[in-house]
């Protein structure tokens, strides 16, 4: 098949089609078994965050093997959250996108990913490892766990390196779904940039670093990075729910394409800062957070607006609901925690308020996409009800939870603590943190009930209805 022309499209700007394609075949059982894993990796999750809260009850905590092990539950949860469940549905969008081509490297990704979340998840039970609770990826100091991440960023260079050998090209002409291709394909560069950050930290780290320090260097600059993968992606996500909503996105295919380009331009500012400064300097420590804060913003801006334009021009029917209700909610949460970053100052709990939106705000636009694609992949139908109710509750919830961080960090609430250590005086902090724990608990039921909605669709043959 010549992919030269793939993505050519004569349509006018205005009519461009921000469909994205869903090959049959091999592609899609790849693509199938990444669904599988990002689902997989949110069970594990939300188990996870039920063992937090039993780690803390009267009596029950006493049955733990670790006397630390909210810590300890809490990285794993984390982690099964934003590294795994992105990773894996950016191999689902990935696999979709690449010709068919090398697809035992595409298997081999999948499998090596799929066998490091389950020893990361396991690991809390085979070892007693200290938690690091370092930014952008938490860890167990231990081999297990180790063991086990890199297995999965291994799995994770395998997919990237085989999607960037199959990458179809977009043409000379493209379409809405050229346009797609290319946001696929900014986000894959930008993913391989990340891992050259992590290899990078690791090379340049100096001897004598403790645990906290030493993978609190180690992950910075590849983590800022992953922020633009997992935001490029979103963008893509964005743009293909407004097209299968019917509405009319204002902005061209080119338009797009220049806006994911300055996305991904940005990132290679990464490898200019590891250049100039070493990676224990402070000045490498505010670039990268400059780069993500600045450098992003200036496509955040116009994709946000647009999408604004789309959701007020759009009618809400039975059948794109729930896509419409997820592309809102994202919007509101990206937004919110994008304005929060710009708040913060100091080492308090709006630092995680900011980090909160941001990543829920990705999540919901790959709900909501799971939602379009499922019955394109030839699986059921989502329930039309739950599908709809689902990313309102979730929204709502960590809505919630973000004011409620918001709200005790102006009252000098410090991140990364629980329980006594908050030292919450007075009535404020208190009703703060309390909003924070209702949105969250809400949140938490909305995670859950993505998982049954999504979980009946993959059980249930695609001859099911609405």
């Amino acid at each position: 098949m010549d992919t030269r022309s793939l993505y050519a499209d004569a349509a006018a700007p205005a009519s461009a089609h921000y469909a994205l394609a869903v090959p049959a075949g091999a592609r899609r059982a790849l693509a199938s078994g990444w669904m599988w894993l990002a689902l997989a990796s949110l069970v594990g999750s939300g188990l996870f965050s039920i063992l937090l809260v039993l780690s803390r009850a009267p009596y029950v905590k006493d049955f733990f093997p670790l006397a630390d092990f909210f810590r300890v539950a809490l990285v794993v949860h984390v982690d099964l959250s934003v590294l795994v469940w992105f990773a894996a549905f950016g191999g689902l969008l990935w696999s979709l996108h690449a010709a068919p081509r090398l697809l035992g490297l595409g298997w081999t990704a999948l499998a090596l990913c799929a066998a490091g979340t389950l020893v990361m998840s396991l690991a809390p039970f085979a070892e007693n490892a200290a938690p690091v609770m370092s930014n952008y990826v938490p860890v167990l100091d231990g081999r297990v766990f180790l063991s086990g991440l890199l297995v999965f960023a291994l799995g994770c260079a395998v997919l990237i390196l085989r999607s960037m050998a199959c990458t179809p090209r977009v043409g000379i002409r493209p379409g809405g779904a050229g346009a797609l291709g290319f946001g696929l394909n900014a986000a894959l560069v930008s993913a391989a940039v990340a891992l050259i950050a992590f290899a990078w930290s690791w090379l340049a780290l100096p001897g004598g670093l403790d645990g906290k320090a030493y993978y609190e260097v180690l992950f910075w600059g590849g983590g800022h990075v992953l922020q633009f993968t997992w935001t490029l992606l979103m963008f893509v996500a964005w743009l293909a729910l407004a097209d299968a909503i019917g509405a009319r996105v204002p902005l061209s295919p080119r338009v797009a394409i220049l806006l994911f380009a300055i996305g991904l331009v940005s990132v290679f500012a990464t490898p200019v800062i590891y250049l100039a400064y070493d990676v224990t300097s402070v000045e490498h420590y505010r670039l990268q957070t400059w780069l993500m804060r600045v450098g992003g913003g200036l496509a955040i801006a116009p994709f946000a607006f647009a999408m604004l334009v789309v959701l007020w021009n759009s009618k809400s029917t039975t059948r794109t609901r729930p896509l419409r209700n997820a592309l809102a909610w994202s919007l509101l949460l990206f937004g919110a925690g994008g304005l929060i970053g710009l708040a913060i100052s100091g080492s308090n709990v709006k630092i995680p308020a900011h980090y909160h939106g941001a990543i829920v705000g990705v999540t919901l636009a790959f709900m909501g996409l799971a939602y379009h694609l499922l019955p394109r992949m030839g699986y059921a139908r989502p329930s039309p009800r739950l599908a709809a109710l689902q990313p309102a509750l979730y929204g709502a919830g960590q809505l919630a939870h973000v004011i409620g961080l918001v709200w005790s960090g102006g009252y000098g609430v410090q991140r990364k603590v629980a329980g006594a250590e908050q030292v919450l005086r007075g009535f404020e902090q208190v009703a703060a943190m309390g909003l924070m724990g209702l949105g969250g608990l809400a949140a938490v039921a909305g995670g859950l009930l993505f998982i049954v909605v999504v979980g009946r669709s993959l059980w249930t043959s695609s001859g099911s209805r609405w």
